[in-house]
């Protein structure tokens, strides 16, 4: 009774209730679907393998990590790993340049220290393998080697590890 309650009303509510208003009615049927058990490389030419686990590290002014760094050469693209709906494209101290995608699950996928923004907008729904824009240092990554910081989040706001869902796929990449 209870998990029922939660996905017939308490979830559609709290997909509705973001800050984001409107946009995440568009997202509203992501919210009804299973989230990904496994992800492709979101930076084309990166394997897993090459990625090393920061996920709940320490950084500054007793902050955790909440994501992994993908580190490949300025300007390489970065794609979306799931469909979804962008729900902010925009810049902030710590991430820089960034765009967060409302994915199913609802699980918000967070991009960070983008080098420059792909042909997206708020309201917008992209496919898996979308171009979100490119690997930077924006933000507090300035003074870095390019990298991105890609982060899952999980209503009302826990981090997810990114790490295992990466690993966890059969394929390294998107399909051609």
């Amino acid at each position: 009774m209870r998990k029922s309650f939660l996905l017939l009303v308490a979830l559609p509510i709290a997909c509705v209730a973001t800050p984001w208003g409107k946009v995440a009615v568009r997202g509203l049927p992501l919210c009804f679907q299973d989230a990904p058990v496994r992800l492709p490389m979101l930076v084309p030419g990166l394997h897993p393998s090459q990625v090393a686990s920061t996920f709940g590290a320490p950084r500054s002014g007793g902050r955790r990590h909440e994501g992994v760094d993908l580190f490949a050469p300025r300007n390489t693209p970065v794609l979306s790993p799931t469909k979804g709906v962008v729900i902010s494209v925009g810049e902030n101290s710590l991430g820089g340049r960034t765009v967060t995608v409302l994915g199913p699950g609802p699980r918000w996928h967070y991009f960070a220290h983008l080098e420059a923004y792909g042909k997206v907008k708020v309201g917008q729904r992209v496919p898996e393998g979308y171009a979100l824009g490119t690997v930077g240092d924006s933000g507090n990554a300035r003074r870095t080697p390019p990298h991105l910081h890609y982060g899952i989040y999980r209503f009302p706001g826990k981090a997810l590890d990114p790490l295992p869902l990466l690993k966890a796929s059969p394929r390294s990449s998107f399909r051609k």
